[in-house]
């Protein structure tokens, strides 16, 4: 198996591959392994996040009032030196795993020369070739850069960039309202950095309930981020002092440095393609079978952030591992129906299941319970005065469609509501179970009761 990329699908269809006994080489072309995620994706901006939230006491302001401050002057020397120390325990793990599972590994940009074998250059400009049963293309992404946006890495920078700043900006403009953008948007806001999230559509998030995400806009708003919806953005002009934003409807955001995150393209340009007649799609994407995640060509496959929606790391780990085992004929259970989906923005945002769009668009009959942290002990406790969990439920089967939560805790507290629908769960599992008390999951309880008091007994 040569796997190309060392990010989280690239990671697990190695070591999965190893774990069946095959040879594997992992090729990455960077200088460490970790791919995307671990370097410039999700574990950067996670830890920049967690950061923030310590650094600023974001989470005692409850309590203490909006001028709360752990640390009073927070610099991006601050930020920078929790993110290096992530990484370099992340980087540490993977290469210890593949040493576990005896995983060959080299740092070279990958091109095939065939559907059986790839040329490989290093660094120093020395090639090899490299003959391969199977392949996994797990290359990732990298930040979406049209021509008419004038990136310099001082005033303009993508989402990479942005991790490399040297100094905390005194204001910020967000071209983008994507999950990349609404969570560095947010991030920045929690700096008490004045924040402008501009976005050409008529709303953000849209794979997202849209009652979760009115509340998201509301608190948003509440402490001062300015945000611009359904405004295309017509000019860029980068100065000295700042960066000028014009609008479609004639309005100007100025601001210190600008934030480009409208979008991301597939690493695919150096892997040559055309050799193995595999065609990208004008993003950079990869077209697999989405049960097995071969390609066109049936002994390589794709698969992660390079095959687009929902590039999740989580995701992207269990299509590496399904690929690896495809290939060498390891037969699998379907794919449960549901996934949870993470936004670490600040507030979290996480969601499975059907939204209530989606139950309305498919003709089922349905009834919401809703439970309010600020309504339970544990958020007393916490200082939580926003944040609600959203619970859908079929009427005639009574089973769990959809969990939606904004606030603190989403992304941990959304894996109950996960394991209820793939397991057919129903409204009466929230109303006779115990859950301890006080927590925020209590809230599952709630909202169970809540719409079990609108549905009735069955």
């Amino acid at each position: 198996m040569l796997v190309i990329g060392s990010g989280p699908a690239g990671r697990r269809a190695a070591v999965q591959s190893a774990k069946l006994g095959k040879s594997v080489l992992v090729v990455d072309r960077g200088k460490r392994h970790g791919g995307v995620s671990v370097h410039t994706g999700t574990i950067p901006s996670k830890t920049l996040r967690e950061t923030v939230l310590n650094l600023s006491g974001w989470r005692e302001r409850g309590f203490y009032g909006q001028s709360y401050r752990v640390k009073k002057d927070i610099s991006a020397l601050d930020l920078m030196q929790r993110l290096h120390k992530t990484l370099d325990h992340e980087v540490e793990v993977l290469q210890h795993q593949f040493m576990r599972n005896m995983v060959r590994s080299a740092f070279a940009e990958a091109s095939f020369v065939d559907a059986n074998t790839v040329l490989l250059t290093d660094e120093d400009g020395d090639t090899h070739k490299v003959s391969f049963d199977k392949a996994l293309i797990a290359t990732g992404t990298k930040p979406f850069r049209p021509a008419h946006v004038p990136f310099d890495r001082t005033r303009v920078f993508d989402s990479d960039e942005i991790l490399e700043i040297e100094a905390l900006p005194r204001t910020l403009t967000v071209i983008g309202g994507g999950v990349i953008g609404v969570e560095y948007a947010t991030i920045f806001s929690a700096l008490d950095v004045p924040v402008t999230l501009i976005e050409a559509r008529g709303s953000i998030l849209d794979f997202v309930d849209r009652e979760i995400v009115a509340d998201f806009i509301h608190q948003m708003r509440d402490r001062g981020m300015t945000i611009r919806l359904g405004t295309e953005v017509k000019g860029i002009e980068a100065g000295a002092t700042g960066v000028d934003v014009a609008l479609s409807d004639g309005r100007r955001v100025r601001s210190q440095i600008l934030l480009f995150a409208a979008g991301r393209s597939g690493n695919v340009d150096a892997l040559n393609l055309g050799a193995i007649g595999i065609a990208a799609d004008r993003r950079g994407r990869l077209k697999v079978d989405p049960k097995t995640f071969q390609t066109d060509v049936p002994n390589i496959y794709a698969a992660g952030d390079v095959i687009g929606f929902p590039s999740l790391a989580s995701t992207s780990m269990e299509q590496g591992r399904v690929a690896a085992c495809h290939a060498f004929g390891i037969p699998l259970p379907p794919a449960p129906e549901s996934f949870p989906y993470g936004i670490y923005a600040v507030p979290e945002i996480s969601t499975v299941g059907m939204s209530e769009e989606e139950a309305r668009e498919a003709g089922i009959a349905y009834e919401c319970g809703i439970a309010r942290f600020r309504e339970t002990s544990r958020g007393h406790i916490m200082g939580v005065n926003s944040g609600f969990l959203k619970l859908i439920f079929a009427l005639d089967t009574r089973r769990l469609l959809g969990a939606h939560i904004v606030g603190e805790g989403a992304t941990e507290l959304i894996h109950i509501g996960q394991a209820v629908i793939n397991l057919h769960g129903t409204v009466d599992f929230f109303v006779e179970n115990t859950f301890n008390y006080p927590t925020l999951a209590e809230a599952y309880k709630v909202a169970g009761l809540d719409a079990w008091n609108r549905m009735g007994q069955p």
